[in-house]
Formats: structure tokens, sequence, C-alpha cells
């Protein structure tokens, strides 16, 4: 595998909804700003959920972590930067850093594999998958 690292970043801001009565943002949505990440990731990369749906896969996540430094808060604007890890085996790994104005927030990790159409676990990286991999210089 190559050493490359493709990473994509988008800045987001905290809605009133997210945010628990000490509006703080409640723990769980922090996996939601990983989801964002990760759908710019996949869309400026050219591998969105609707390519991989078209090609007859789906790409659920089986694993997911999440470590909080600091608390986002009601109205902050931050970052989330998602970097694809390249790996042999038929999946996905994405790691995600969430910053605000240049302070590391949280890091996270999801995990996705491949589903063929009949809900079926693919183990075997799908042709479209490697011909992707190979495009943008991973291997």
């Amino acid at each position: 595998m190559s050493s490359k690292t493709l990473k994509s970043r988008i800045q987001l801001k905290v809605r009133f909804n997210e945010c628990d009565p000490l509006k703080i943002v409640w723990h769980g949505n922090y996996l939601k700003y990983f989801e964002d990440g990760r759908e710019n990731f996949c869309i400026q990369h050219g591998i969105s959920y609707l390519d991989m749906k078209e090609r007859g896969f789906s790409t659920p996540i089986v694993k997911s972590s999440c470590e909080h430094k600091l608390p986002l808060q009601y109205g902050d604007t931050f970052e989330v930067e998602t970097c694809f890890q390249p790996v042999e085996a038929a999946k996905l790994l994405f790691t995600y850093k969430i910053f605000k104005d240049d302070k590391l927030i949280c890091i996270g990790e999801t995990t996705q594999v491949f589903l063929n159409e009949s809900r079926e676990l693919v183990l075997i990286n799908p042709p479209f998958f490697l011909d992707w991999k190979k495009k943008m210089g991973l291997i």
C-alpha cells in the first residue's frame, strides 16, 4: 500500500438541536460530524455512496470510535478533517480530527465493509474500488 494520504476538510457550525441543556454538543453528535466529513471526502475524491450503490454495494459501519478532548458549544464553528487510511482488506477505514480555532476537539475512526445487493459480506475488493485506489495513487 502507498504511504499517500487522502484528506478533506469541511467547516461546520454547531446547531441548537445538537446540544444538551448545558449548551454543549451531545457526545453522540460527533459521529454525525464524522459522517459529514466522510460524505464530503467521498464526494471530493470521487467515490460517493451513490457511486457504490450504482455498482451494487453498500458500506455499513461495523466499528466506530470517538475520543473527546474538548467540548464544542452552541454556535461554535469548527472543521472536520477526514483521512482515508488505505488497507489491503476489502474495507474503508477513515480517521477524523475535529478542530476549533486550531485546538484539537475530538479524534475518531470508522471502519466500513462492503455488502453486495443480497446484503452478504464481500471479502474481496470490488473492481471499482481497486480502480479508484489506483486512480488516487494508493496502489
